[in-house]
């Protein structure tokens, strides 16, 4: 059976859409069929990860969401060759970066049942064994929909108060809303903090496991999202931690 599975912070900078690419091709490396789709429409980024060019393909989430393309043709096949090699497959669906595309959609909207509508033709057509979507950080009404959506909900924080705050409030609205499993990861942990008593905190706070620990890396830092860190440094120690959290996933 196919999984949604949301990957949300409450802040931007986290990190979300690194986590998102990377424990998505780590899952496809196991040979699912893995979809990704980009609802950050106010900011998009995850397709630089990929090497999307986006000037030069015809269709995006908008085109779908005004009624101009089907949602698999806003998909693009944009697997790996290691993804490749493992008889896996990782299909991106691009919001659009032009600013006459985000002006649009932040000054009309857009309908939230087309969205999910979206997800579960996206599922159904492409096969997917997996589906994860980028969502935009805070809680507007498009996030609360995949957050509702979700199989899985993976929540990135950093070891930040501002962090520990607005995560509380996702989860009690999570919960609200039902979803029947969480995660939190914590990005950018520092090795001068103690990670297991954070992670013991985290725990007992929130009442929700914690799926793993990334560590802040230079090497992350010195890549500038050009390219997918899991591949480029399969065997780093923040890459292992993704694939912990993708077996997590699979599990």
């Amino acid at each position: 059976m196919s999984k949604i599975i949301s990957v949300h912070s409450f802040r931007g900078g986290t990190g979300k859409s690194n986590a998102t690419a990377n424990l998505a091709v780590a899952i496809a490396c196991q040979g699912k069929r893995v979809g990704i789709i980009d609802t950050d429409i106010q900011s998009p980024g995850i397709h630089v990860l990929f090497g999307l060019d986006l000037d030069r393909i015809e269709f995006t989430l908008n085109s779908y969401l005004w009624g101009n393309c089907s949602i698999d043709k806003a998909a693009y096949d944009v697997s790996p060759k290691e993804v490749q090699a493992q008889n896996g497959c990782v299909f991106f669906v691009p919001s659009s970066i032009k600013m006459a595309d985000i002006s649009k959609i932040l000054r009309e909207g857009f309908s939230v049942e087309i969205l999910q509508d979206g997800f579960e033709a996206l599922i159904d057509r492409l096969g997917l064994d997996y589906l994860f979507i980028d969502t935009h950080p805070g809680l507007n009404e498009e996030t609360l929909l995949s957050i509702t959506m979700s199989d899985i909900l993976v929540l990135l924080m950093r070891p930040d108060q501002q962090d520990f705050q607005g995560t509380a409030v996702t989860i009690d609205v999570a919960r609200k809303l039902g979803v029947s499993q969480m995660l939190v990861v914590i990005n950018r942990m520092l090795p001068s903090f103690d990670q297991e008593m954070l992670k013991a905190r985290i725990k007992t706070t929130y009442q929700v496991p914690v799926a793993g620990v990334l560590p802040n890396s230079e090497d992350m830092m010195l890549l500038a999202s050009n390219g997918l860190f899991l591949l480029l440094h399969p065997n780093h120690p923040l890459s292992l931690e993704y694939q912990a959290i993708a077996n997590l996933i699979t599990a």
